[in-house]
């Protein structure tokens, strides 16, 4: 079996396009590294479905690529709305820095109960000085909340979750099987992916980033939320080419007609933290009884064993964790933890989730058993530490118009132009002919079979 594991060799693609984002790590070359992955598989799935007579050439534009990191829509006479929320942010405490992640109310109205303070930020400054990174890291999440001390490498590196984190896979592969893959006569060389059905579970920002991927190349998503789900600093970038619905899954109804469309599924990916998927009653058992021939890949935030693995988290948090944002402010000669430049550790597992869902398709259509996918955003993060900086005589800071295409992309928030593919195998083009559209726009149907 050759399911991905790795990175693909540099000497595999074409690469063109030059620039970098400005930052401690290689985070442009990390881009380009997992779109890379991406066309190694989705060429070796063209090349396992008979869809072209030879192995089609993998061409990768580094400059997009790293763009692609980044927001991919530039809208046309409006703003998008803030990413974060106004009391995310870090903090100094009394012997160190902490990063509170407020963006869901939740969160955020756990922080504020355990700092017992007023919902503005200078209040919650002055309430987090009073106690010391641990106490009040252990304090936000036990109470429900997402918080991150920041650690530096060596401190993560020995720490229990890191030393945890440094055993797990890149990709991790469990439960081997055989599957049978449903035909999809409309799939060609230059829409591998037309008729590929994609039931996507995820949330912000990596679940999101593989499925619009797998969008690019044709497959149909149909991404399903809690009624009223919300993400507006982020959802006109990453619900590009999908059909978004909600769903309330604690409802019987709810679960039933999830349990259909996963029925009707190929690919199903999720981001559930470890035993939510048990507790909502779609164990791995009814997952195989009612989806027998689905790829399946999942990702968490913390890694898959180790005592955090069922910690909340997200990218800024784990930049903090893993000693990332104190690289950063070494290297930038800061006091602040200085972050990465873009969301990197999403963006990277993300079109590594796309790789992997484009391996197992490659291997069961070469008659092949396949596994489930486990990653995570802290094992990508080990990831990016590993990678070597090459020499860049150009700094990439934001997209200029000849980055964007030409067309205009009618979202349902209003105009804009989204960036160039960065990403090319053979005859086959990233293209979505479904603009970016609000969540729960669509009904809890696949439009393919609807009547």
């Amino acid at each position: 079996m050759s399911l991905i594991s790795a990175l693909p060799a540099v000497d595999s693609y074409k690469s063109t396009g030059k620039g970098a984002w400005s930052s401690a790590l290689a985070v442009s070359e990390l881009a380009t590294a997992s779109f890379a992955a991406v066309g190694q598989e989705l060429a070796r799935l063209i090349t396992a479905m008979n869809l072209a007579p030879t192995a089609p050439e993998i061409s990768i534009n580094h400059r997009l690529a790293s763009l692609w990191y980044g927001s991919s829509f530039k809208p046309d006479g409006w703003e998008m709305p803030s990413l974060w929320d106004p009391i995310a942010g870090d903090y100094q405490a009394s012997d160190g820095w902490i990063r509170l992640h407020t963006n869901l109310s939740r969160h955020r109205a756990a922080a504020l109960k355990v700092l017992e303070a007023k919902a503005n930020r200078d209040a919650v400054a002055q309430a987090v000085k009073n106690w010391s990174i641990a106490n009040l890291e252990t304090s936000v999440v036990a109470e429900g909340g997402a918080a991150a001390a920041m650690r530096g490498r060596t401190e993560w590196l020995e720490h229990p979750q890191g030393r945890a984190v440094s055993r797990d896979p890149l990709i991790g592969w469990h439960s081997p099987r055989h599957i049978t893959l449903r035909d999809r006569p409309e799939a060609t060389a230059r829409r591998p992916l037309a008729g590929l059905r994609v039931l996507d579970l995820t949330r912000v920002l990596a679940g999101p980033v593989s499925t619009r991927t797998l969008a690019g190349f044709g497959a149909e998503v149909l991404r399903i939320d809690p009624p009223g789900w919300d993400e507006p600093g982020v959802i006109p970038d990453i619900s590009l080419g999908k059909h978004c619905a909600y769903l309330d899954l604690k409802s019987p109804a709810g679960l039933k007609k999830l349990e259909d469309l996963l029925a009707q599924a190929d690919v199903f990916i999720h981001g559930y933290r470890p035993g939510a998927l048990d507790a909502l009653g779609l164990t791995k058992v009814k997952r195989d009884e009612l989806a027998p021939n689905r790829v399946e890949v999942t990702l968490n935030a913390y890694g898959w064993q180790g005592p955090w693995s069922n910690r909340r988290g997200f990218d800024s948090l784990i930049q903090m964790s893993a000693g990332i944002a104190d690289a950063g402010r070494a290297w930038a000669k800061a006091e602040n933890p200085t972050p990465l430049p873009v969301q990197a550790l999403d963006h990277a597992t993300g079109y590594l989730m796309a790789a992997a869902v484009l391996s197992a398709l490659a291997e069961a259509a070469s008659s092949n058993s396949i596994m489930l996918a486990q990653l995570s955003l802290a094992r990508t993060a080990e990831l990016l530490a590993a990678l070597a900086k090459s020499e860049q005589d150009e700094e990439i800071t934001t997209a200029a118009a000849t980055d964007c295409a030409q067309e205009v992309e009618l979202s349902d928030w209003g105009p804009g132009h989204r960036l160039k593919p960065a990403l090319s195998v053979g005859p086959a083009r990233m293209s979505w002919p479904v603009p970016a559209a609000k969540l729960g726009t669509s009904q809890p149907i696949w439009p393919s079979l609807a009547t």
